[in-house]
């Protein structure tokens, strides 16, 4: 096992979830945090089982995550 970064998004209309360090794309969706969280979860399963164990990163370049909010004059 290895730890992945996920980021979990709330939309009016569900949560979006996908991992940071994973080649490729993998999504995640529910109606809640944690059914997004197991499908996120489930989906890497999958690309793993699909592309092999080399979609993922040797080390993260990823550290953290942080989500800043900066006003941009349009």
């Amino acid at each position: 096992m290895k730890p992945i970064k996920i980021i979990v998004e709330k939309h009016p209309d569900g949560y979006i979830a996908y991992p940071l360090g994973i080649k490729g794309v993998v999504v995640g969706e529910g109606n809640t945090y944690a059914e997004a969280l197991a499908d996120v979860k489930s989906a890497i399963q999958c690309h793993i089982e699909v592309f092999g164990e080399e979609v993922l990163e040797d080390e993260s370049p990823v550290l953290e995550a942080f989500i800043a909010e900066a006003e941009v004059t349009i």
